[in-house]
């Protein structure tokens, strides 16, 4: 699939701040079909009191209790936070996990897509932090309430039903995979089916995070997993041996038929794997302490789809992902990243020319 061509490298940082800026503006109203598993991310914060007497364990005296979108949600909020325009289809249950995570969803975020389900249990992951009273709260222990793995035909029917008709007018469709079978490779591939028959110019992207079953997933546009899923993958080790990144990196674009692959690579940045192109290393942005890497790769792919919606080159797209992830780890908890954040990032690490001045002003 041809893309903008990458302005990397250009002759100055002028110019790439120029064009990365100009890819930010354009996020505003991309519509981004976001189809996958929603998850209920809970955090309860607590002080530390005491040791317990029954056992060697902290005694909490609670705080306060949010419940904020995880999964698919999560990356449907970084895309509205973004400035773009996201629909949501996924399944949520009528429990009160499930009704917290919809009064969380970001008012740019477009819930026709949902679809409730009674007696069906929101995926939660309810993770419990601790602190003093003077210092960051830290999590201590994480508990998941699952829901089942396979969903009924009917329901499933509904939900590709959905799927299928915002398809029709997406400009980017991302989906989100975290085994709860909402999404499967059969369904990806209608959507991709739907969206070619529209008959555009420049063809839609399609971008999926799949954390269990990525290989199945065949010529999209591009998938970003990390790096502990791709050696998961695999049967690899990767570490700090970059060759074993390079073949793993290959490796995951000659099976799945990717147009790219981002590895995304926590304090080590990310690596950008394309047919026929030598695979660029990004640095992480920012620091490399770490406060919280919770939803990060739902952030980079967001960001990631909407850049390349806004007709940005693999290399551009990657690069203003990785910007955003690098800010959202350093945020508690599930996060999301706002267009300024993104274009001050952009202007910090390429910062304008000085003008030259004379004694009567500038030349």
């Amino acid at each position: 699939m041809k893309r903008a061509r990458s302005v990397h490298p250009l002759p100055g940082e002028a110019e790439r701040r120029a064009r990365l800026l100009g890819l930010i503006d354009a996020f505003g109203g991309r519509r981004v079909l976001v189809v996958g598993d929603v998850i209920a991310d809970e955090f309860i914060y607590g002080q530390i009191a005491r040791v317990s007497r029954e056992a060697p364990v902290l005694i909490l005296r609670y705080d306060s209790t949010e419940v904020v979108p995880g999964g698919a949600g999560n990356a449907a909020n970084n895309v509205a936070a973004l400035g773009g325009r996201a629909r949501l289809v996924g399944l949520l249950g009528g429990d009160e996990s499930g009704r917290r995570f919809a009064a969380s969803l970001h008012r740019g975020v477009e819930r026709s897509g949902l679809v409730r389900l009674p007696g069906y249990r929101t995926p939660t992951k309810t993770r419990i932090l601790a602190g003093g009273i003077h210092s960051a709260k830290q999590q201590i222990v994480r508990i998941d309430r699952e829901a089942p793995a396979r969903q009924g035909k009917d329901v499933i029917a509904v939900l590709a039903a959905r799927a299928l008709e915002a398809a029709g007018e997406a400009d980017a469709l991302l989906v989100s995979d975290y085994g709860y079978g909402v999404v499967s490779p059969a369904l990806v591939a209608r959507l991709a089916d739907r969206v070619r028959q529209r008959g555009r110019r420049r063809r839609i992207p399609i971008l999926v995070d799949s954390r269990y079953d990525l290989l199945r997933y065949r010529r999209l546009t591009a998938c970003t997993p990390n790096e502990s899923e791709t050696e998961q993958m695999l049967g690899v080790k990767i570490n700090d041996n970059v060759r074993m990144l390079e073949r793993a990196g290959r490796a995951i674009l000659g099976r799945t038929r990717m147009d790219a692959v981002v590895v995304t690579r926590g304090s080590r940045g990310m690596a950008l794997f394309e047919p026929d192109q030598p695979t660029v290393h990004i640095p992480i942005y920012g620091s490399d302490e770490i406060a919280d890497v919770t939803g990060a790769g739902d952030t980079v792919i967001a960001t990631m789809t909407l850049a390349l919606a806004a007709g940005a080159s693999f290399y551009e797209a990657a690069r203003l992902a990785n910007y955003a992830g690098g800010l959202v780890v350093m945020k508690r908890g599930t996060a999301t990243v706002s267009a300024g954040e993104l274009r001050q990032a952009v202007e910090a690490d390429h910062p304008a020319p000085a003008e030259p001045w004379g004694q009567e002003g500038p030349e």
